[in-house]
């Protein structure tokens, strides 16, 4: 965009209030998703231009779950991850703010996946990028309930994505109160129903993370 307006200097001062739990050097590491991947993923990471530059918990939550019930029946999908990051496990479009749009693109080097999946700058509240499908199978958002001002304009981002047969698998980890308050938002807006078939499931709310 151009112009910066209210909202996006909001999302723009986000990186510098939400506190990383260890704040990792650039590096580049391997990852499996405990075992599921039979060829591991190189990922990329680098907090320099915003939080969004790591793997958070609930993105390794998602990705694991997903491998585990979901392998088979997503493969004909067309998926969609808000705030994508460096995440690159399963969609087919991945999506960011600019600032990370670089480290997606290099994930996708590493791992030779250029041409099967596409990463895309999509700023949240901001009309749906014409390069994105419309409608979606599948939307998957990890992690994305980090910054209270951020919540009206997530909630119109995912309005906007999740269609009539859209299933979103929404995974976050909650760190404050209002984290909650956006769940409670959300539920007058979608049908939303915690997930129940997770292996791991009594493991990640003693963690603090739901999906």
């Amino acid at each position: 965009m151009d112009e910066i307006s209210g909202n996006d200097e909001i999302l723009a001062i986000s990186e510098d209030l939400v506190q990383s739990p260890i704040h990792k050097s650039a590096a580049t590491s391997i990852i499996d998703f405990g075992g599921h991947l039979l060829q591991p993923l190189k990922l990329r990471e680098d907090l320099r231009n915003g939080c969004g530059g790591q793997l958070w918990p609930a993105g390794m939550v998602l990705g694991k779950y997903l491998l585990r019930q979901h392998r088979d029946n997503l493969k004909n999908k067309s998926m969609l991850a808000v705030a994508a990051g460096c995440e690159i496990n399963q969609p087919v479009w991945i999506t960011d703010q600019e600032p990370m749009f670089q480290l997606m693109k290099d994930n996708l080097a590493l791992n030779g996946m250029e041409d099967q999946v596409q990463p895309a700058i999509y700023d949240w509240g901001s009309p749906v990028p014409l390069s994105l499908p419309r409608p979606v199978d599948v939307v998957l958002a990890a992690d994305c309930v980090y910054f209270e001002p951020a919540f009206p304009l997530l909630q119109q981002t995912l309005q906007d994505l999740i269609q009539e047969n859209t299933v979103c698998f929404f995974c976050f980890k909650k760190r404050r109160r209002a984290d909650m308050q956006f769940m409670k938002s959300a539920r007058r807006l979608f049908n939303i129903e915690e997930i129940s078939d997770d292996p791991d499931r009594e493991i990640c709310r003693r963690e603090n993370i739901f999906l």
